[in-house]
Formats: C-alpha cells, sequence, structure tokens
C-alpha cells in the first residue's frame, strides 16, 4: 500500500518578506531555536503556508543571513510563501503576537523582485565592551585599521579557516558609553558580506592581536553585547557610523507601488 504524504504540496502564490529582532536574552536562542519557534508561530497565527514536496513537506521558509548565537539583531530577514494571498501587515501583526516577546516582527512587504540575499551586502554591528577604557580601544583600531591585511583563524563547519578580516572591515569607530572614557568603549563597525562571513568576534579576535597591551586588565572584560543594527546594500553617502546602508526591502516597496 502507498504512503501518502501527510500534507498535499500546496505551490506558493504569494511570497512575503519579513524583517525580525532578537532581543534581550533571545539573543543567546540559536538560529534552530528561532526557527522552531516561527514554525509553531505560523502555525498558531493560522498563516496559509505553501509546502513542499515529497513525503517530509516543509512549510517554505528561507532565511537570510542569520546572526551569530548569543548576539541580537535588529535587521534579520527571512521569506515565505503563502498558498493565498495576505495583507502584509495583517501578517505581520499576527505573527509578532504569536511569538514571544524579544522574537519580534518589524516589517512584512510583498516580495516583488529577485536577488534578495544580493542585496544584503553589509552590516552595521554595535559591540559595547563592559570594562574597556574607550583610549586602549582606539589604540588597538587604530593599528588593525593601519594595515592592509590581517589573518584570524577560527572553526567552522568545513574545519579551522584562515582568513583576512582586514578585507571586510569598511568603518569602525570607538565611543564611549557614557561621558567617562574609562568605562566602557562601545565599537560600531560596518562589515561586508563575504565568504567566510566575518563576524564581531573575528575583529574583536584581530584587535586584541594588535592591541599594543594585550595582556593587559582591560582586554580581560566581560562577555561583549554585540548588536546587529542594520542589514542592506551598500548606499551613497556616509554617515558619523560610516558607509551608508540601505533598507533591502526598499526594491519590494518601489515595485508594489508601481
Amino acid at each position: 500500500m502507498s504512503r501518502r504524504p501527510p500534507r498535499d504540496h500546496v505551490a506558493p502564490v504569494q511570497r512575503l518578506r519579513l524583517r525580525y529582532a532578537k532581543r534581550g536574552r533571545l539573543r543567546f536562542a540559536s538560529h534552530r531555536d528561532f526557527q522552531r519557534a516561527f514554525e509553531r508561530a505560523l502555525r498558531r497565527a493560522g498563516v496559509p503556508m505553501a509546502y513542499s514536496a515529497g513525503f517530509s513537506p516543509h512549510p517554505k521558509i528561507s532565511y537570510a543571513n542569520a546572526a551569530p548565537t548569543g548576539t541580537a539583531s535588529e535587521a534579520e530577514y527571512l521569506e515565505i510563501g503563502l498558498s493565498e494571498p495576505c495583507d502584509p501587515q495583517d501578517v505581520r501583526k499576527r505573527l509578532d503576537q504569536a511569538l514571544t516577546p524579544g522574537l519580534d516582527i518589524i516589517d512584512v512587504v510583498v516580495a516583488r523582485t529577485p536577488d534578495f540575499i544580493e542585496r544584503l551586502e553589509a552590516s552595521r554591528w554595535r559591540i559595547e565592551l563592559p570594562g574597556l577604557p574607550v583610549p586602549q580601544a582606539r589604540e588597538a583600531l587604530a593599528a588593525l585599521t593601519g594595515v592592509e591585511e590581517l589573518q584570524v583563524e577560527r572553526m567552522t563547519k568545513n574545519g579551522m579557516r584562515r582568513f583576512d578580516v582586514r578585507a571586510a572591515l569598511l568603518s569602525a569607530t570607538v565611543a564611549p558609553a557614557g561621558h567617562d572614557e574609562g568605562a566602557c568603549a562601545i565599537l560600531t563597525v560596518v562589515l561586508r558580506q563575504v565568504t567566510p562571513a566575518v563576524r564581531p568576534d573575528d575583529i574583536l579576535a584581530a584587535l586584541r592581536s594588535v592591541a599594543p597591551s594585550p595582556a593587559s586588565t582591560g582586554w580581560q572584560t566581560p562577555p561583549p553585547l554585540v548588536t546587529r543594527e542594520m542589514q542592506g546594500p551598500l548606499a551613497e553617502g556616509a554617515s558619523a557610523d560610516g558607509p551608508a546602508i540601505g533598507d533591502p526591502l526598499d526594491a519590494d516597496r518601489e515595485a508594489d507601488q508601481t
């Protein structure tokens, strides 16, 4: 007797692109944890999902450049395929209510354009370094930006990899958390999306390797607080935090109005 799939294959009739955030303690949720939570939220919210074919069909969900576990983010993206058209803002509201606070849906648009992943050219990261004085952080940053290449090593799923972090570093600034430059340095970096991806912890490893006093107590800080603030295409112009990063959903909004 043939085994029927538990759910019929349904081709998408509409695709939605979502921007979501990981905040507070939810920054420690792994990407797989988020996937499970998001699929449960889709069911609770009654979103009419399209499914893949085969005997183990899965909802049509595509994730893009997930932030590392332990980092917060205001700019995570995914795409879902629906079996019937829905109002994007209604889907945003229903999903946001179904998700745990700290996993928050910020924006939803109809996917009208191709090559979304290619638009995620760069990310801006805020790295709070409790206990590291600003002058010491600036010394290390000056040493890093003063070289053309700096190799670091990191274990990946394909084994130990060695790669150049300097080539991916588009800009970096250091500022104090308040008025006291001896309390907490805040590092803001803009990183180009490359393969393998250069992550904030790679930048910190590079800074420690070139710091004038790497063994001083200032670098023995508590774990840094890392937040991805933006992710998208590099845009014309610049801001105080470095190269401008555009909204990757703007192209879909513009296509929706034509």
